[in-house]
């Protein structure tokens, strides 16, 4: 009897075509969903499953819906961390949780395409060029050149973003708990000792942190008052480091000049949100790491880490069950 694996979120339907998955004919069933399954549906839905494949964060495996799910023996995230899977209620159940590879660059790519976006006002000139209106031009941009970029987190991703601001001769200052002085010099970029430092100085504050207990609403009503007057905002990073209400707030009085924007508290973000329809927001729908090279990395560990399983030698384990609740 065949096991059976979901593949969730495959919105573009595309992840059967992102990787070779040959090695699990007559073992394993493939299911992918293109729709997002809301909270509530997920022990219906998913209760038939042996393998589960979970796309980044998208869907939360907490130890309420891991106990509803009496069939799961293997779940995989994309990427090598994941803080919607609780891996040690997993663990309990006797779930195997493993990971896959990923990429860096798209993310960063992505979060610098929204800023020029937005200060340049181009998807305004494009609608407007498509719709064959009679005025040619709409707006006025502005220019990166000689203007301040903050970055918040100097990881992997902050570092690039570092990169990308010094490259169009932007000022550029760091921040992270970790940061140092001497990093900072190393990288060619200011050092700023607080985060309300950063704040205060900076013409684009760029997120680019980890979410977690620490930095879970990081920036808040207070922190965006300490921005410029007409300060940029951009979060490609996670939804939940910013206060939605104040942010909203600022942005409808004119207190920032403008967000761009690819993650949310909620997503999919909800049809009659204002993020959908600010006129000084640009955003798009979680698409950071939706890249198909990032893509065929994803499937293809993904279908290493299910044979791999099958096998008894399981790849880029996140947790270590006990034995028992295996393959067999």
């Amino acid at each position: 009897m065949e096991l059976r694996c979901a593949i969730l979120d495959d919105y573009q339907e595309v992840a059967l075509a992102m990787a070779d998955w040959s090695a699990l004919e007559g073992k394993v069933g493939l299911e992918t969903f293109a729709d997002h399954i809301q909270p509530g549906a997920l022990p219906d839905r998913l209760a038939g499953f042996d393998i589960i494949v979970a796309m980044r964060e998208r869907t939360v495996f907490d130890a309420a819906l891991l106990s509803r799910l009496p069939k799961l023996k293997l779940l995989i995230t994309t990427g090598m961390a994941n803080a919607a899977i609780d891996t040690e209620a997993a663990e309990r159940l006797g779930i195997l949780v493993c990971g896959t590879g990923g990429t860096v660059g798209p993310a960063a790519e992505l979060a610098w395409g929204l800023l020029l976006a937005l200060v340049r006002k181009i998807p305004t000139e494009v609608a407007n060029l498509r719709a064959g209106s009679d005025r040619w031009q709409m707006a006025v941009g502005g220019g990166l050149q000689g203007k301040t970029l903050g970055v918040v987190g100097i990881g992997r991703l902050g570092r690039l973003t570092c990169g990308y601001g010094r490259a169009f001769g932007m000022d550029v200052i760091g921040w992270s708990r970790s940061l140092t002085p001497e990093k900072s010099g190393e990288l060619g970029i200011a050092y700023a000792a607080a985060l309300n430092d950063l704040l205060e100085r900076s013409d684009v504050v760029c997120l680019q942190l980890k979410l977690t207990e620490e930095t879970h609403g990081i920036i808040g009503r207070r922190e965006i008052g300490l921005m410029r007057q007409g300060a940029i905002l951009v979060n490609t990073a996670r939804g939940p480091l910013v206060d939605e209400a104040a942010l909203i707030e600022a942005l409808g009085n004119g207190r920032l000049a403008g967000a761009a924007l690819d993650v949310f508290e909620q997503e999919p973000l909800p049809p009659g949100h204002p993020f959908r329809t600010l006129r000084n927001v640009v955003a798009t729908p979680h698409l950071g790491y939706v890249t198909e090279e990032t893509y065929r990395i994803f499937f293809a560990d993904a279908a290493e880490d299910v044979a791999a399983w099958l096998a008894g030698k399981p790849e880029r384990a996140l947790n270590a069950p006990a034995a028992g609740k295996n393959a067999s």
